[in-house]
């Protein structure tokens, strides 16, 4: 009962306290530290034995390797083999070289030791980084998809980190077998494993049951996890070992699925404990040598990076973003200073200090972001705004304004069909991307009148409206309707909104960006619920006519709300009626 209760305790004080802390932009994985530390033996005291806890909350740590394994598909890991085992190996083992020299100098450690400690606190938090950079929309930019690459190739380090530390520890080994029996074991299991669980899987599935799905994954998991275990190897290599077994495996989204729940809830749990575990009692007994580490790594980790990511070629905003990013403790280093402690590698001080600076390094994390993102405006603000680019001599038959995801694709179709065409976009980012692929796109606001001017859209036949802002585009139809009356507009609208704007503006070839996908895709799914494909095109049609002409219809009501509402739900009635009367038409017909 009593552990029922702790439990509850556990989900009631994340599901108060985690969200607090996501909304804050300081990320789950530090609300779940905190939470432990408040409710642990150095804060209220709920919980007062955390390690139970612990050993079972690890849980989650073997079920995160499982879903690594799971994405590392062969030919996805050989796409990715510069940056990952380029970048990613570089900035690893420099970072572990320098922090390694600070252990052994400033710390008193052994050459063995100060390794292991240089290889642990090297590690960053993937826990944290790609959900941050997830949510600040960095993952496509330079130094999203290079930290994704060097967190990649940190995941992979744990591996052999997990089962290299027993060798430089004078504790020994809890496994039931000599390690070489376990190496032993993992090669057979490489080598007969993927058929004997595609069998399983198989078998599985056709009893159609998600539950007995859900408990044979857990089964595979757990099983090769206390196998490895028992063979002398850490679970984790064994979680591990099933997910890269199922990398390319008909299961592999329907395995992830079913984990994803209990790795979410146990990682959380893990955290907790973690959280519970850290002795808060060493910042208040050491408080200049706890600070003064966690300022340490951080510094060293944000130097070493950004020193090599420029030694190999980059800008520096790139560099200095990357290092920021990167320059926390990860989680895997609670795990590997637990086993670092029970292989007496380190002592159990030496191990709770450790674990206690990358808390606060984490916790350091948001702030980090934050000033290089002042460093980075700061920097803008001194360069000098760039200059529109010089237009070609020559007029084109096409200007197109905007040249991203829709821009880019007439551009090509002209591009194929030998139409010239002049391409304008205000992010001087995309137009030098298009440009290294060798599109004439060049760098200007196409809202300003002189630079219409200047890229001849007065002998132009068509202007293509492709701007993805909603009033930059209003501004700039307006501008062509005003200046270049008989230049044809063909446009982009983002919504219902933007579409009755521009048609407020006279511009009659507009076309929502999403409406031929979006038919396309009911059109599909009618058939997929046994419509006759021939009728369901017919629905589809007469969807588009009514719906173009209820817009042009609203169009002279779009600012009074109530009318716009009630003229809304008679459309729905009359469309109802319309595709009553296709159906109704088309049986006619058949019959």
């Amino acid at each position: 009962m009593q552990s029922l209760t702790t439990f509850a305790a556990l989900l009631l004080a994340s599901v108060l306290f985690v969200p607090l802390f996501k909304r804050a932009g300081l990320g789950t994985v530090l609300g779940y530290l905190a939470v432990g530390m408040l409710i642990g033996p150095f804060g209220i005291k709920l919980v007062r034995d955390p390690d139970n806890l612990l050993h079972t909350a690890e849980l989650g740590v073997v079920l995160l390797l499982f879903v690594i394994g799971l994405e590392l598909k062969p030919s996805r890991l050989w796409a990715l083999r510069r940056p990952v085992f380029g970048l990613g190996a570089l900035q690893l083992f420099g970072v572990a070289a320098a922090l390694a020299v600070a252990g052994r100098y400033l710390l008193g450690l052994s050459w063995p030791a100060a390794g292991v400690v240089g290889i642990i606190l090297a590690l960053s938090s993937t826990a944290f980084v790609l959900p941050t950079l997830a949510e600040r929309r960095e993952l496509s930019t330079r130094h999203g998809r290079e930290a994704f690459a060097i967190l990649l190739f940190q995941d992979l380090s744990v591996i052999p980190l997990l089962a290299l530390i027993p060798l430089f520890g004078t504790g020994k080994s809890t496994a039931l077998t000599h390690p070489a029996v376990g190496l032993g074991l993992l090669l057979v299991v490489a080598v007969v494993g993927r058929p004997l669980l595609d069998t399983l899987f198989r078998h599985v599935a056709r009893v159609n049951s998600r539950e007995m799905f859900t408990a044979a994954a857990l089964v595979t998991v757990l099983g090769l996890a206390l196998m490895m275990q028992a063979g002398g190897l850490s679970m984790s290599l064994g979680a591990f070992v099933a997910g890269v077994l199922l990398a390319d495996s008909e299961f592999r989204h329907e395995l992830e699925a079913s984990i994803a729940p209990f790795q979410g809830l146990l990682l959380g749990l893990f955290f907790m404990a973690v959280g519970m575990s850290t002795n808060l009692g060493l910042l208040v007994k050491f408080p200049m040598q706890i600070l003064g580490l966690t300022a340490g790594l951080i510094l060293v980790k944000v130097v070493v990076l950004y020193v090599l990511r420029r030694l190999v070629g980059g800008a520096a905003g790139e560099a200095r973003m990357l290092a920021l990013a990167l320059a926390q403790g990860g989680e895997f280093a609670f795990v590997l200073f637990d086993a670092a402690q029970s292989f007496r590698v380190l002592g159990e001080v030496q191990a709770d200090k450790l674990t206690l600076v990358v808390a606060l390094s984490m916790a350091a994390s948001p702030l980090l972001l934050l000033i290089g993102d002042r460093l980075a405006r700061a920097e803008k603000s001194r360069q000098p705004s760039r200059a529109f680019d010089d237009m070609p001599d020559e007029s084109s038959e096409v200007v197109i304004a905007g040249f991203g995801r829709v821009g880019q694709i007439i551009g090509r179709l002209l591009l194929a069909r030998g139409v010239s065409f002049t391409a304008l976009d205000a992010d001087a980012g995309q137009v030098d991307t298009m440009r290294r692929f060798g599109l004439k796109v060049f760098y200007g606001d196409a809202a300003h009148l002189d630079l219409l001017h200047a890229a001849q859209l007065g002998q132009a036949k068509v202007f293509v409206l492709a701007i993805d802002d909603v009033e930059a585009s209003l501004r700039t139809a307006e501008l062509v309707r005003r200046h270049f009356p008989h230049v044809q507009i063909v446009a982009r609208a983002r919504n219902r909104f933007h579409a009755s704007r521009l048609m407020d503006l006279g511009i009659e070839r507009q076309i929502r960006e999403t409406l031929p996908s979006s038919l396309e895709m009911a059109k599909w799914t009618l058939e997929l619920l046994h419509e006759p494909p021939a009728l369901a095109e017919q629905m589809v049609n007469r969807f588009a006519r009514h719906d173009a002409a209820v817009l042009a219809r609203q169009q002279a009501i779009s600012h009074d709300e109530s009318k716009l509402i009630q003229s809304s739900l008679e459309a729905r009635e009359e469309l109802a009626q319309i595709l009553e009367e296709a159906r109704v038409a088309f049986a006619g017909k058949k019959g």
